[in-house]
């Protein structure tokens, strides 16, 4: 299927929502992780979400030219070439745009979206991520209000997070700030759902403890019920229509029965990207200690091409992080739940 255009997006969330399953969001960088991503999703019957940052981006346009925008496009466009060949659903989004990235990165992105509906072409990106969470909550809901505007015009659904996700994560370092901000509060929900929902289709990263990076199980410490604290009061000063589609950040190390929590509170999205970063080099540094004489041209010798070949491990690496999605899936609940073609 193609990648999905906004209606599609939209009975995406509402069958993750009504069945309380959420979609793994997964960061790529390459045209490996991308087909990582996709055949995971074939293989668990499942629609998804891919998803690039900004240091994806830059990573993506090479170091010759190091850009965030043109390494996302790159990117997005062999997605939607590759998404083609597959029978699930899937969504283009971009993870964690900083308020410094937003002309640079953010911007750039929705006008060529704008510049490819002109030409009858369909949306490059589905959504976009504008997180400005470290900014108190009115600068936060005032420029996202802003980018809605975009968003809104070019049929793109935007994610905003209240609260700050701890941790580190691409560059950005939040693990010096107070603990109070790890925690959104009901009124934060509310004044995200009367200000962003207004004006259409959102997604809320809402914070409730998480922590980007890697963790062991059980030492990261989620409240759940946050959110469900949350959606009360959003129900109670809004309405039952008003209820959220939320995000789950920073989940690595966040035990089952917490995850599974967050679905019952409308979590629709997780994101996953420390967990598949080390599934994709973990068997590329099996390959290479395994093949150490063959992977060097040492002592006069030549090495093995058949082994150095990046061919070798990258299709290992492919198979391990696809595996790893996979069970993500498991995790969420999206297994077999693919709408197919029949959105």
């Amino acid at each position: 299927m193609p990648v999905v255009n906004y209606q599609q997006y939209c009975q995406m969330l509402d069958n993750a929502k009504q069945n309380k399953f959420a979609y793994p969001a997964i960061n790529i960088t390459s045209s490996e992780t991308i087909n990582a991503a996709l055949l995971a999703f074939k293989e668990a019957k499942s629609d998804g979400i891919i998803q690039v940052s900004t240091g994806g981006g830059k990573f993506a346009s090479g170091i010759g030219v190091g850009s965030m925008s043109k390494g996302a496009i790159a990117l997005a466009v062999y997605t939607h070439i590759m998404a083609d060949h597959y029978d699930i659903n899937v969504a283009l989004h971009t993870d964690h745009c900083h308020p410094e990235y937003v002309g640079s990165f953010l911007m750039p992105l929705i006008e060529e979206t704008q510049k490819r509906r002109a030409a009858g072409l369909p949306n490059l990106f589905s959504s976009h991520m504008y997180d400005g969470s470290a900014l108190p909550m009115a600068e936060n809901i005032a420029e996202s209000k802003r980018i809605m505007l975009a968003c809104v015009e070019n049929d793109l659904i935007l994610e905003i997070e209240t609260g700050i996700v701890g941790g580190e994560e691409d560059g950005h370092d939040t693990s010096g700030i107070a603990a109070e901000k790890l925690y959104t509060t009901p009124e934060d929900m509310v004044m995200a759902a009367k200000e962003i929902g207004s004006m259409g289709r959102f997604l809320l990263a809402a914070t409730f403890g998480n922590v980007h990076g890697v963790y062991k199980p059980g030492n990261v410490k989620l409240t759940p019920s946050i959110l469900q604290k949350g959606q009360v009061a959003v129900a109670e000063t809004l309405g039952s229509d008003a209820s959220l589609d939320l995000v789950f950040h920073g989940g690595s190390g966040s035990e089952l029965e917490k995850i599974h929590e967050t679905l019952e509170y409308g979590v629709v999205k997780m994101n996953i990207d420390t967990d598949t970063q080390y599934s994709f080099s973990r068997p590329i540094v099996d390959h290479v200690m395994r093949n150490y004489a063959g992977m060097l041209k040492i002592e006069g010798e030549v090495g093995d091409k058949k082994v150095y070949d990046p061919r070798a491990y990258g299709k290992k690496a492919e198979r391990n992080m696809a595996d790893r999605i996979i069970r993500a899936c498991q995790d969420l609940r999206s297994v077999g739940t693919s709408l197919g073609k029949n959105i």
